[in-house]
């Protein structure tokens, strides 16, 4: 006898209590007050106990049509970011009786195929972070009326999605901006992802925002995949330009920054007494580097717990918390007051 055939039934538990399958339906699905005794009850217990009979919970959610599943749908594994979000939302999805499948998707930021035959099918929600809703049509249907969508670090004006939960990204690229102004930068080089997505854009306006008004502050931009070498040699390009070299390097992450200190000491310079650079998240990286990085601090778990919570309320049909995350300033080694002595603190 196999052991799928040994394994006991809701039968077997009727049989053993001397009651209906039904009654035992509802005694082991907590439904029984009202309309089975006490008594019976425990019998239907302890003959559950006995036996050793476990629900199956497949066929339970076949019934009620739902799975209980959660896609996080996310650009790429390699990034750190990504895989805290993922932690923060399993915790959630965990005490709700929820799984979480993580889901890189192939296209990057781009559009994103459906991993299973039916995503509908297969799943009760979708989580994105850091992408466009319209780029996960391919899993729930150009409608998506049938799987709801919360939309993590992505642009709140873009329609599809059921809930949003973003970081206060602006307000950390005016904290790292006004640490650089307030040693007394005035030449600084944005180095900018050269990935497309809202996330980004977002810092390179509110860069130009937080100079905007300041005598003599100048940015010039350069752009560079999330990859070291490529920051590296955008970085290095940009500090042998014709005109006065950017005293500070703002990076739209730590991998970026990562590379522009490469290219700061490969140039026969030094972070940070002749170049400062700045990074963003947060990441084991920042701290890894020699000097540590002065970076933003990101709240990724955070982000996760809130997107699953955002998700189990909206399948409940309540309204999710709303509202952007806070994020934090931490001053490391990277950054100091530029070496020129015509330099003006604000």
């Amino acid at each position: 006898m196999t052991e799928q055939s040994a394994r006991p039934t809701s039968r077997d538990v009727a049989r053993a209590a001397g009651v209906s399958q039904a009654t035992v339906s509802l005694v082991l699905g907590g439904k029984w007050p009202g309309r089975v005794s006490e008594r019976t009850a425990g019998l239907v217990r302890e003959a559950a106990r006995a036996l050793g009979y476990r629900p199956n919970l497949a066929a339970r959610n076949l019934r009620l049509g739902t799975t209980r599943t959660a896609l996080l749908v996310v650009p790429a594994l390699t990034n750190e970011f990504f895989a805290r979000v993922y932690t923060g939302a399993a915790e959630v999805a965990a005490e709700h009786g929820f799984g979480v499948v993580l889901y890189p998707s192939p296209a990057g930021v781009g559009p994103a195929r459906d991993p299973f035959a039916s995503a509908r099918a297969a799943l009760d929600g979708v989580i994105a972070s850091s992408m466009a809703a319209d780029a996960l049509d391919a899993i729930r249907g150009s409608d998506g009326a049938d799987l709801p969508l919360v939309m993590l670090d992505s642009d709140p004006a873009a329609p599809g999605a059921a809930a949003w939960v973003n970081l206060d990204i602006a307000d950390g690229i005016r904290q790292v901006t006004e640490h650089l102004l307030g040693l007394g930068h005035r030449r600084l080089l944005h180095l900018a992802s050269a990935v497309s997505s809202w996330t980004f854009d977002v810092r390179s306006d509110a860069l130009a925002r937080a100079v905007r008004g300041v005598p003599d502050a100048v940015v010039r931009s350069a752009h560079a995949p999330l990859e070291v070498d490529a920051a590296r040699a955008a970085v290095e390009s940009a500090l042998t330009a014709p005109g006065p070299r950017p005293t500070a390097v703002v990076c739209d992450d730590d991998i970026l920054a990562a590379g522009a200190c490469k290219a700061v000491r490969r140039l026969g310079l030094r972070v940070p007494e002749d170049v400062s650079v700045a990074g963003f998240d947060d990441l084991a990286l920042a701290t890894a580097v020699e000097p540590e990085l002065t970076t933003v601090r990101l709240p990724a778990e955070q982000v996760g717990r809130r997107g699953m919570s955002a998700l189990l309320r909206v399948l409940d049909g309540q309204r999710p918390e709303t509202g952007d995350l806070p994020v934090s300033l931490v001053v490391r080694g990277s950054t100091a007051p530029p070496r020129e002595e015509s330099a003006q603190r604000l």
